[in-house]
């Protein structure tokens, strides 16, 4: 193993196979929450292997039984405690730099996301050009219960949803699997997890930047899920009459209005998260994934 970011970190490893490069998050205990150091160490990886010739395709993985669980925001807020605001605005300043060059990057990015893929994780993975899920995925933006709003560039990803569904997710949390991600276009493709080795071992083989090359590699290996009878994308009617309110209090007045006559799980556990939710991050929320359907993944960035 040889990396640009080996010098910084041993939590980001990089694995060298022609001309395929597979960067390895690699904090399993914390989730492969990200760090300051990760996202330093994938932002050099990412510009190095630009530049060069001889890397022409970029696979990202997490190390343990989760992609990547966030951004380290317990880091960033004992950083504030004991010192002052500056470490969290670097970090966010690196990350979203990061995460604009993955949105704009020239060469395919594979992201293969067992496990967790939450709020950070999502802005490595949800901007590249594939992202194969599987059965044991579990996405979420769980920031409104934090007192944050989906960042990262969510609210030019999620604001495209079908529907409201972006809203849906973006302000309750909700959780969603790797068939449901598929469905509604987080994901690319859906391979089962006892074959998500022989596709890695496959792509490593890969001599080639050509998408198209790529996606046919993926294919061999993918299958297309059912969902669940109790995914919200069969509850889309409901979603959409709820989430395409103006306002926070509507969407919740409208939610509650639907509660006694349809009895949905959905519609319920939707109440409930908003109701714990911080209601200053679900109106930035909500504002936000609004503007976010007219504008740029780099405008979103910057505004967000």
């Amino acid at each position: 193993m040889a990396s640009p970011a080996s010098s910084d970190s041993d939590q980001v490893l990089v694995e060298a196979n022609g001309s395929t490069r597979t960067l390895i998050l690699n904090r399993p205990k914390q989730l492969n929450a990200l760090s300051s150091a990760m996202v330093t160490g994938l932002l050099k990886c990412f510009t190095s292997y630009e530049e060069e010739n001889t890397v022409k395709l970029l696979i990202v993985k997490g190390n343990g039984r989760a992609f990547c669980a966030g951004g380290d925001v317990a880091e960033v807020a004992q950083s504030i405690n004991n010192d002052s605001w500056k470490y969290g605005a670097d970090f966010f300043r690196t990350e979203f730099l990061l995460n604009y060059i993955i949105a704009t990057y020239s060469k395919p990015q594979v992201s293969l996301l067992t496990g967790i893929v939450m709020g950070g994780g999502a802005g490595v993975s949800i901007h590249g050009r594939f992202r194969v899920a599987t059965e044991n995925t579990v996405f979420a933006m769980p920031e409104t219960a934090l007192g944050l709003f989906p960042d990262i560039g969510a609210s030019y990803f999620l604001s495209r949803l079908p529907g409201f569904y972006g809203e849906y997710v973006g302000l309750t949390g909700a959780r969603l699997d790797g068939a449901e991600m598929l469905a509604c276009g987080l994901a690319t493709h859906f391979v089962p997890l006892n074959r998500m080795s022989l596709l890695e071992e496959s792509l490593k083989r890969v001599d080639a930047s050509d998408p198209f090359a790529i996606c046919g590699i993926i294919d061999q290996f993918s299958k297309q899920p059912s969902l669940k009878g109790s995914s919200s994308l069969n509850r889309m009617d409901i979603i959409n009459r709820c989430f395409s309110k103006g306002t926070v209090e509507e969407i919740i007045s409208t939610l509650e209005q639907e509660a006694p006559s349809v009895s949905d799980k959905l519609v319920t556990a939707a109440i409930q998260s908003l109701r714990k939710a911080s209601p200053t991050s679900l109106k930035i929320s909500l504002a936000s994934i609004r503007e976010g359907r007219l504008q740029t993944v780099g405008e979103c960035l910057r505004r967000e």
